[in-house]
């Protein structure tokens, strides 16, 4: 039989895991909120041809959606966070219940302009932590064969923002051949998967949203409010 004697655990702080917590009475009954960001400012920009194209199967699935333009935005740290283009990508991030960030794969990584869009998103402002608990979906396009380096990478970024990245992920080889003069999606396996995350993507933001704030509840974050408290009462009564 497994010991129940925890020394190390703070009771204040501890709660039982339970369903009451995960399904909520109440659920929303606005259209999903997602956020796209892409990671190319050229002319003819495959990431944002594939973002776009995804915007238009999140809508089709009932979502509402709204695409950032990373041109203007400057470098982190580069510019005061009252900047127009910083402003503008913070204040989507806080609007939105789930993303979709979509990157090139350059020298066997994520590009800059990608990685600077999510670098200017805090951890926290104030008391509001802008991704956390929020669903994420990643793909990235290729100028040769398929690869999942920008992918696997944007998974490690998804986790440190403490997003809930979904299981499926889409990767196009060969973006130049696979959108025609129009800037649309060919038909092809890798259109099916694309259908097929943003499909998922829907799903878990539904599934997740009304309860993302007991999901992302942590007994370290309420045992630090527990102590924070006690430290109060305390000085209180001197």
């Amino acid at each position: 039989m497994a010991n129940s004697d925890l020394p190390n655990l703070d009771e204040r702080a501890f709660e039982k895991p339970c369903l009451n917590g995960i399904l909520p009475a109440q659920r929303a009954a606005h259209a999903p909120r997602i956020l796209l960001l892409y990671g190319s400012v050229r002319e003819r920009s495959y990431s944002r041809l594939l973002t776009e194209e995804a915007a238009r199967l999140l809508c089709r699935m009932g979502a509402e959606t709204r695409i950032f333009d990373p041109s203007g935005l400057p470098l982190p740290d580069g510019a005061p966070d009252n900047h127009p283009k910083v402003e503008e990508l913070r204040e989507l991030a806080q609007w939105s219940e789930g993303m979709v960030w979509t990157s090139p794969e350059r020298h066997g990584a994520m590009t800059s302009i990608l990685k600077a869009q999510i670098d200017w998103i805090p951890l926290s402002v104030g008391a509001v932590r802008p991704t956390q608990g929020k669903t994420l979906a990643v793909m990235q396009v290729s100028g040769g064969s398929q690869s999942f380096n920008a992918v696997n990478q944007m998974r490690v970024l998804g986790r440190w923002m403490r997003m809930i990245t979904i299981p499926n992920q889409s990767s196009v080889a060969k973006a130049f051949a696979e959108f025609d003069e129009a800037g649309r999606m060919k038909p092809s396996p890798y259109y099916e998967r694309v259908v097929d995350v943003m499909e998922e993507l829907v799903k878990f933001t539904l599934l997740t949203r009304d309860c993302s704030g007991y999901l992302v509840n942590r007994y370290s974050e309420r045992r630090e409010r527990a102590q924070d408290l006690s430290k109060r009462v305390n000085q209180g009564s001197i």
